[in-house]
């Protein structure tokens, strides 16, 4: 307990730069484009704080494991003092591992679009400004960048925000972040943060797709 007060002072005060926007809160269409793959499959996604992106992808059934990290910069670079200086090109953004049997590339992505974070907000999320909170899209392979491209065309023909889509697809490698940011949510789920910012979110994602939602 002690050492967890030591480490969640200073996050305290860090995470005013890794704060969690309010979800998008609303549910989109499905993916138009969603073709069926085979075999273990990941998904690289940004969308702000990666503690609440974390924290809703893990519940979706499918998915065995999420992990928190950086992606779109240097491997030399991957570190939370580095993102947080806004002086790299990496984006916070969580590793999602899931199993293509039970939830799609597109459906991970209408959980995106709807619940984990807000895709109209550009270079930052809510409160948290800088390109490391950035709404962007890490395709793994050819035919999610097709997904990827064909929905985000899909959801700004049907108007499904009342501002500008601004995610952007990008290509670049992905690092695990420190292990204090691993299941944050699941580790500390009284913790002031957690329960203004991220908890609304998983709220909206049973509410919103109760079917999609681990028992």
């Amino acid at each position: 307990m002690g050492r967890l007060t030591r480490v969640l002072i200073p996050l305290t005060l860090l995470c005013a730069g890794c704060s969690a926007a309010a979800a998008s809160d609303r549910l989109v269409p499905a993916a138009r484009v969603d073709p069926p793959v085979s075999g273990q499959q990941t998904a690289v996604l940004a969308g702000g704080c990666f503690w609440g992106m974390e924290a809703v992808f893990e519940r979706v059934k499918g998915v065995s494991t999420v992990v928190s990290g950086y992606a779109g910069g240097s491997r030399s670079d991957a570190n939370y003092e580095s993102v947080s200086s806004e002086g790299t090109k990496h984006a916070e953004a969580v590793r999602i591992t899931y199993d293509p049997r039970i939830v799609s590339y597109g459906t991970l992505l209408r959980v995106y679009f709807s619940v984990a974070h807000d895709p109209t907000q550009l270079n930052r999320q809510g409160p948290d400004i800088g390109t490391s909170y950035r709404s962007a899209i890490f395709p793994q392979s050819k035919i999610q960048a097709e997904v990827a491209r064909a929905y985000i065309a899909q959801l700004t023909a049907a108007h499904s925000y009342a501002r500008p889509i601004v995610t952007k697809i990008e290509s670049g490698p992905f690092f695990a972040a420190e292990a204090y940011h691993q299941d944050f949510m699941r580790k500390n789920p009284r913790y002031p943060y957690i329960v203004a910012n991220d908890v609304p979110k998983v709220r909206a994602l049973s509410q919103l797709m109760p079917k999609l939602v681990k028992s």
